[in-house]
């Protein structure tokens, strides 16, 4: 889309960081991003497509309602697209689904943004983030968990687990590690093994 290329550069190293754990917040410049990408199971390759994916989304949510745009979280993994957060109407929250799915080369849209009217409590985004880190920090330290390939996300202290497994054993290394993090009180995996044919289109 021509509207979304002036935006592609200036986020691309952003999203690319962005989307490992651990020490990517000390990654600096677009070559050690790339080396970051590289690592990852999706390749570089995969890592461009789905920035370019984020940009178009985030482009239409914010043309739509820039409130849509603050309020949900978007990762994505091979086209894969999980929508987190919390909006205030059953229609907002479908038309974040409605929109991410306009975007080329989505192949799943895996819709997990809570509804919660403004009369309800807000959330403890701090402790939100405190439940992150400590997950993030568990898997980094963890010699037989390849991290890099895990984005995770934490709304109302319900972890939600996007990314690629070596295996299934590594998988539920990486489940136990967030049921074990205090203050969780679910776990939504949407983790996919790097066997598994929807890699592949299958």
């Amino acid at each position: 889309m021509t509207r979304v290329q002036p935006l592609l550069r200036v986020l691309l190293v952003a999203v690319l960081g962005g989307a490992v754990s651990g020490c990517a917040a000390t990654v600096v410049g677009a070559g050690a991003t790339a080396g970051v990408a590289g690592a990852q199971e999706r390749g570089i390759g995969g890592a461009i497509d789905d920035a370019k994916i984020q940009v178009e989304i985030n482009h239409l949510w914010f043309d739509r309602d820039i409130e849509m745009y603050r309020q949900v979280t978007l990762n994505i993994s091979e086209g894969r697209v999980m929508l987190t957060g919390v909006v205030t109407t059953d229609q907002a929250r479908a038309d974040a689904v409605r929109l991410a799915w306009q975007a080329s080369g989505v192949k799943e849209v895996l819709n997990e943004i809570q509804v919660r009217p403004v009369s309800q409590p807000g959330l403890d985004q701090t402790h939100d983030l405190w439940i992150q880190e400590k997950l993030k920090t568990r898997l980094l330290t963890d010699s037989e968990v390849k991290n890099i390939n895990y984005t995770i996300d934490v709304t109302d202290s319900v972890v939600y687990l996007l990314g690629i497994a070596q295996s299934e054993t590594e998988l539920a290394r990486v489940i136990a590690h967030a049921r074990d993090t205090s203050g969780v009180k679910r776990v939504i995996n949407h983790v996919i093994l790097k066997t598994d044919p929807k890699r592949n289109g299958g």
